[in-house]
């Protein structure tokens, strides 16, 4: 497998993480304050990921890095971390989740300018071609039709922004500083801020509130977040940023097919078709999964050929 070959595929089962994740936090979130139940999962991936750091001992490299890297960790924390989930969970709650959701697939955008801008990365034309069919797609998959914009909606596309913005900024990190370690000060650090967020607007009681159900639901988003994280900073080391955000879009569509499958709801025809264009424009963006796509049809042809 080459280094592209295993950015590519962690950066896909990070998609398949977060369309798992997504479905199964409709559960655990039910009668939790946001903000409380983000701050709870963050603080327990960032501890997993901590205790992987030590117990491979890469935190001593931490030590040698210049300062500009440590600078990037700690914006990374803010900006990555903290302020967009602030951000994220407020707007929810003054705007359609149908909204929140269709913002937030847009990221993949927004990486591709900055990534383009800053970090040097060629757009051609079938990751165009990609971008265009990925939009359609997540128009067509959540039903999106025009609707007025209120002040949620603008909360929710600045946290987007602010995590376009880390996830450059992480790109550039990533050349001397292991996704893992990334992952940590983003879960961690971001984690202590939110805490800070929560006790100065009066939300320390809820600590005095949790029992065992809610833990088990935190434990496990905890535990989705961690292997959300490791794999996609991982991943992004790899490979372009605007492609691995690009793949991360395949995440709504698993969400989709999981609520197909246990929860008894039936995709519609624009739905499928959504997923359709999605999935082409993942095979668009990623010259890895079109490569597989390609060999995985001639080695298909050339079954059905011999039999």
């Amino acid at each position: 497998m080459t280094y592209k070959e295993k950015g590519t595929s962690l950066v896909l089962a990070t998609a398949f993480i977060s369309g798992l994740a997504i479905f199964i936090n409709k559960f655990g979130i039910k009668g939790v304050d946001p903000y409380f139940y983000t701050f709870a999962k963050n603080i327990i991936a960032g501890a997993l990921l901590l205790s992987i750091l030590l117990l491979a001992k890469h935190w001593q490299y931490l030590k040698n890095l210049d300062k500009a890297d440590k600078y990037r960790l700690l914006l990374i924390s803010i900006i990555g971390g903290a302020i967009p989930f602030l951000l994220f969970f407020k707007g929810l709650t003054m705007t359609t989740a149908l909204k929140a959701g269709f913002i937030h697939k847009t990221l993949f955008i927004y990486v591709g300018v900055l990534a383009a801008v800053f970090l040097k990365e060629k757009i051609n034309k079938s990751m165009m071609f990609g971008f265009i069919s990925l939009l359609a797609g997540s128009i067509l998959f959540l039903k999106i039709t025009p609707q007025a914009l209120n002040l949620g909606d603008l909360f929710i596309f600045i946290a987007v922004l602010f995590w376009a913005t880390e996830i450059a900024i992480s790109k550039k990190t990533l050349q001397q500083v292991s996704g893992t370690m990334v992952a940590t000060a983003r879960m961690l650090g971001g984690s202590i801020f939110i805490l800070l967020f929560l006790l100065l607007t009066g939300r320390a009681v809820l600590f005095t509130s949790i029992d065992w159900t809610m833990l088990l639901w935190m434990a496990i988003g905890g535990v989705l977040l961690t292997a959300y994280t490791i794999t996609f900073y991982n991943g992004l080391s790899k490979i372009k940023a605007s492609t691995a955000t690009a793949i991360l879009t395949l995440g709504m569509v698993i969400t989709g097919l999981l609520s197909a499958l246990f929860l008894d709801k039936t995709l519609s025809a624009q739905e499928i078709w959504g997923a359709v264009l999605i999935v082409l424009g993942v095979v668009f963006v990623s010259k890895v999964v079109r490569r597989f796509f390609k060999s995985f049809f001639i080695k298909k042809v050339s079954l059905d050929a011999s039999s």
